[in-house]
């Protein structure tokens, strides 16, 4: 009688492992859906800097996960009927940053300029003044005035700063 309780309890274990792995997200596909959709794979330009975590339990999403176009040097995947989202960092080019770095700087730190927001069918433009120096396609913090939160852009060729994600 204790062996075949034993045996029905490894049974009931060994049967609830797979059901209690149906409860997440698959990772690896998961990932896999993200470097098709990026074009690169990770540790490439373009691509995730980093395999996604595996001790991430994601609730199994009831329709395909959504991916938003990279913004700030991340992708972002997320489940909409369930409410996660996760970021995804992404690899940046080494010539990239080899020529951000060796790129004279363009805005120093206290200069005022002009920050450009762009949508789908919108132009706005402010002033602001930098709180720190920034060459041609880094991202450096301003503010309105000193009181202010900062606030993030990168800086454009012509010396203004480009504010993302307002599409």
């Amino acid at each position: 009688m204790v062996t075949l309780f034993r045996r029905l309890a490894l049974l009931s274990v060994l049967c609830a492992a797979p059901a209690a792995a149906q409860g997440f997200e698959d990772l690896d596909m998961l990932e896999s859906r993200l470097v098709a959709a990026l074009g690169a794979g990770i540790g490439e330009a373009g691509g995730p800097a980093n395999p996604i975590d595996r001790r991430l339990k994601l609730a199994a999403c009831p329709s395909p996960a959504m991916f938003d176009a990279p913004r700030l040097g991340a992708a972002t995947i997320n489940c909409e009927p369930l409410g996660w989202r996760i970021r995804v960092p992404l690899a940046r080019s080494a010539s990239v940053t080899l020529a951000a770095a060796k790129a004279e700087p363009v805005i120093r730190r206290g200069d005022q300029v002009e920050v450009i927001a762009m949508g789908g069918a919108f132009r706005v433009s402010t002033l602001a003044v930098a709180d720190e120096d920034g060459s041609p396609g880094e991202r450096i913090r301003l503010r309105s005035d000193r009181k202010s939160a900062p606030i993030f852009g990168q800086v454009t060729e012509d010396g203004r700063v480009a504010v993302t994600g307002f599409n």
